[in-house]
């Protein structure tokens, strides 16, 4: 005989059944504990304050319910008692608290909106500050390159630059299930008075299963937001060079409107399809039995009533009341728009922020070193800074940057570093400027490690221009302010700033002068040439140095300028920064002839060292790239189409 399987199935789809809401309470609760943590950032009065008053707004439909009902039940009796009977004067005063409880409803809902906006702001306050806070911690700037920390930071404040779903908001909505809920509990003891207790019951747990539905299903949907949140990065980049004017004229010129507006589209209908396959996936067969079961609870609440009703074991007031609460209560088993999607999305955010300290964590525990809290010196260096073997790669790179370079920048003195493109240059003023640690090795400062001083104090001895300068829509005198944000504003120290860099003449021939902002899109504004631009930010250097820096490193810093300009440009250098520690580094080589020390890097390592002349009387490296470039400016050729420097290595990023 074969044994039954039925029984044994079923009672392994009860307890898978059993998993799964076990499962979905935990998970419920664990995720509004994390938001209910969040509440004292708004100030516990205020909390307070709205807890009561959602239990208030809670109860008054239900008591608006119970007086209409009573209202209702009573119309026969005032009817047949006249206007002058008792009963129609109590049909009066009933019809006057149900006026009063609905009116004051609808006064109070708008009172809790505006207090509901103070307590998200406050907590959305704190929040912000806390992701803002860990993003500027590291002391370099690699985080800033790592994918997976780009991923947890795009995902925290997403929500917050759309101003929906943050954590304020789902602080809110907490408070807002308070008054639901309230009125469910409330709703179920109505009914079960009213009609019977598993009439309350049954109600109570459709509607439950409802929620389940909804917030369950809203729970997994949501996930699929992570699943592609690197495509959505790809989206919002894309959005922001197609709509700004970061690339708008290559875009024009290069005719790359429809290859863009394809790539766009390409990524945009490829995140929506995995979303409407993860929302029929998640939704649909759920509905369809949950809605089944939900139905058939509410409507034995409501045959049972009839049932009662008919029989006469209950009058018109109780199958008025047990009606309307248990149409009320199905209501609340829909979607809540002030809580459930803003509430879920807060707390994929939150989560985020969670994974993105912890990130953090992780790659500062990497570090070879902890950054350090020493001061400064006013005169650092007065010896030298020495680069002792130091080696670096880029995280999430092999390939070797820098090679135990050797260096030395003595104080007081110029030092120019030369070499082609993808020689280790610029990475140099990144480990110099503490963007990046060694991998191995040491930069010392007068002997002293610089991984121990303070890192914004050290950066304030460093005056810097690099080849990828920034153009600020600020004012004129504001873009070289920045070159020392830290220091009180000086207009005399910019204005010299500005002459020091030959740039003062054509901004004070601006229609305001060094007030006029230095972009088109605000009133009264203008823009610079590229060369223009160039000496704004070498003035920017020249400001740091007015405001206390003793070290100036410019990295290409005529890059912009035409040949010309260029000559003229370091013709002065040397002699403007007389006494001042200072690192040039450039790749055209009859560009640093006036250096007190030049030293050339390839590969990654020093190959040679010395002045001009003996590096020309020496006839190795520099001599032959010096002579090669001196034949293509012969010929009216720019040095940067020499084929020795078209390579781009990762020193660039």
């Amino acid at each position: 005989m074969t044994p039954p399987v039925a029984e044994p199935a079923a009672a392994t789809a009860l307890q898978a059944l059993r998993v799964t809401w076990s499962h979905w309470i935990e998970e419920a609760v664990r995720s509004r504990l994390r938001i209910v943590r969040l509440l004292p950032s708004g100030g516990w009065g205020l909390v307070a304050f709205l807890a009561a008053f959602n239990v208030l707004l809670g109860l008054l439909p239900v008591v608006f319910v119970v007086v209409t009902s009573i209202l209702v039940g009573g119309v026969p009796a005032a009817i047949a008692g006249g206007l002058d009977s008792a009963a129609w004067e109590r049909l009066t005063a009933l019809f006057l608290l149900a006026s009063a409880v609905f009116l004051a409803n609808q006064v109070l809902a708008p009172v809790a909106n505006a207090v509901n906006l103070r307590l998200r702001r406050r907590v959305d306050g704190v929040l912000r500050d806390e992701a803002m806070a860990l993003m500027l911690r590291p002391v370099g700037i690699g985080p800033l390159e790592d994918e997976r920390t780009l991923d947890e930071l795009s995902e925290t404040v997403r929500n917050f630059d759309r101003d929906w779903g943050t954590p304020g908001q789902a602080c809110v909505g907490m408070l807002v299930l308070v008054a639901r809920y309230t009125r469910l509990l409330a709703l179920v003891v109505v009914i079960g008075v009213a009609i019977a207790w598993p009439a309350g019951l049954a109600v109570g747990v459709a509607v439950l299963l409802f929620r389940y539905g909804q917030r369950g299903g809203l729970r997994k949907y949501s996930r699929v937001s992570r699943e592609v949140v690197g495509r959505n990065r790809e989206i919002e980049y894309l959005h922001q060079v197609t709509m700004t004017a970061v690339a708008a004229k290559e875009i024009r010129l290069f005719g790359l409107t429809e290859w863009l507006a394809d790539r766009y589209s390409t990524a945009y209908e490829a995140v929506q399809q995995h979303k409407e396959r993860a929302r029929r996936r998640v939704y649909l067969a759920p509905y369809l039995v949950l809605t089944s079961v939900g139905v058939v609870f509410a409507g034995f609440a409501l045959v049972l009533a009839a049932e009662l009703a008919t029989s006469g074991r209950i009058d018109l007031t109780e199958l008025a009341l047990g009606v309307q609460a248990v149409v009320l209560a199905i209501a609340l088993g829909g979607y809540y728009a002030e809580a459930d999607t803003s509430t879920q999305y807060a707390m994929l955010s939150l989560s985020a922020l969670q994974r993105l300290r912890a990130r953090l964590d992780e790659l500062e525990a990497g570090q070879r070193r902890p950054p350090g809290r020493d001061p400064v010196a006013a005169s650092t260096p007065s010896a030298a800074l020495v680069f002792d073997s130091v080696g670096f790669h880029y995280p999430g790179s092999s390939r070797t940057v820098l090679d135990g370079i050797d260096l030395e920048l003595p104080a007081g003195q110029c030092t120019a570093v030369v070499g082609v493109n993808g020689a280790g240059k610029t990475t140099l003023v990144k480990l110099l400027t503490r963007l990046y640690e060694p991998t191995s090795g040491t930069v010392r400062a007068d002997g002293t490690d610089i991984a121990g001083f303070d890192p914004v104090l050290w950066r304030r001895r460093i005056g810097v221009i690099f080849q990828d300068f920034v153009r600020y829509e600020l004012t004129a005198a504001e873009n070289i302010e920045l070159g020392a944000a830290h220091a009180s504003a000086d207009r005399a120290a910019v204005l010299r700033a500005a002459e020091r860099a030959g740039i003062a003449e054509a901004l004070l021939a601006l229609p305001d002068g060094l007030d006029t902002p230095l972009s088109r899109a605000y009133p009264g504004g203008t823009d610079l040439s590229g060369g223009q631009w160039q000496r704004i930010a070498i003035a920017r250097a020249f400001y740091a140095l007015e405001a206390g820096a003793t070290v100036l490193v410019l990295d290409e810093p005529t890059a912009a300028l035409d040949v010309r300009a260029e000559m003229a440009f370091f013709e002065r250098f040397v002699e403007m920064t007389r006494g001042v520690t200072s690192l040039l580094i450039s790749h055209r080589f009859s560009s640093v002839r006036r250096a007190d020390h030049i030293v050339v890097v390839d590969g990654g390592r020093v190959v040679e060292r010395g002045s001009h002349d003996e590096l020309i009387e020496a006839g190795g490296h520099y001599a032959r790239l010096f002579a090669l470039q001196a034949e293509r400016f012969a010929r009216g050729l720019d040095a940067d189409g020499d084929s020795l420097e078209a390579g781009v290595g990762e020193e660039s990023r």
